[in-house]
């Protein structure tokens, strides 16, 4: 199987509509036309930027399932798809997700299959009975490597290009999983068990990539975290 392939495979297994699966490939062209006659259809991007950098965007035809994900009509569709574009960006090698974004900027699902910055593949996603969307995925070629020195150098180059971006740093204190029945009946009062227990350390997320560990503590009478380990990529997940 092609990393794009994997990545569309591990995509669709981690959007929380249950029941999806990649059914082919298809030419841009088809998914866009598709796209073109389904009033209210989304389109989000993102960037893996890195050694080997890549661009995903998928079309989603009926946007309806964000509102139940996220927990209210007002949930942003970039945020409940984050996860599953997190997890497709582990199969494509290091490096940082961007932002999530409403549209194509990067034109994936106009023109050919192949450009300068890379091939680009695009997969159909079925519920079994209808296409649920499209996800494209252009892989761009790592830069050759002439030499460890020339490689260190042209690669800090690029990085010091977005150096200044800023990125969303979480402190997550456990997870759990609920039914939608389970979360319509909280209210003000109720406890909801997490995963983890007291004084266990925290997850550290950078973008919602977790990237170290550490633990709680009080500065000045706000919350901060001591960084206790950074992890490396195989113990890192979104």
């Amino acid at each position: 199987m092609s990393t794009a392939a994997s990545a569309a495979e591990h995509l669709a297994a981690s959007l929380p509509v249950p029941g999806l699966r990649v059914l082919g490939q298809v030419a841009p062209e088809t998914a866009a036309a598709a796209r073109a006659e389904v009033l209210g259809a989304v389109v989000v991007s993102a960037s893996l930027v890195g050694p080997a950098p890549a661009d995903l965007s998928i079309i989603v035809l009926d946007p309806g399932f964000v509102a139940e994900a996220g927990g209210g009509p007002g949930a942003p569709t970039t945020a409940v798809l984050r996860p599953a574009f997190e997890r497709a960006a582990l199969t494509l090698g290091d490096g940082v997700l961007s932002e999530l974004v409403e549209g194509d900027p990067a034109g994936l699902f106009v023109g050919g299959v192949a450009s300068a910055d890379g091939e680009t593949s695009v997969f159909e996603i079925s519920d079994g009975v209808a296409p649920f969307g499209w996800l494209a995925v252009r892989v761009g070629a790592a830069a050759p490597i002439t030499s460890f020195a020339d490689h260190g150098s042209a690669y800090d180059g690029r990085l010091r290009r977005i150096q200044d971006v800023e990125m969303a740093l979480t402190v997550e204190i456990g997870r759990t999983r609920m039914s939608v029945r389970e979360a319509l009946s909280m209210e003000p009062g109720t406890v909801v068990e997490l995963d983890r227990s007291a004084g266990a350390p925290v997850d550290v997320l950078l973008n919602g990539r977790r990237i170290a560990i550490g633990e709680v503590v009080v500065v000045d009478q706000d919350y901060g975290v001591r960084i206790s380990r950074i992890l490396d990529t195989a113990e890192a997940r979104p």
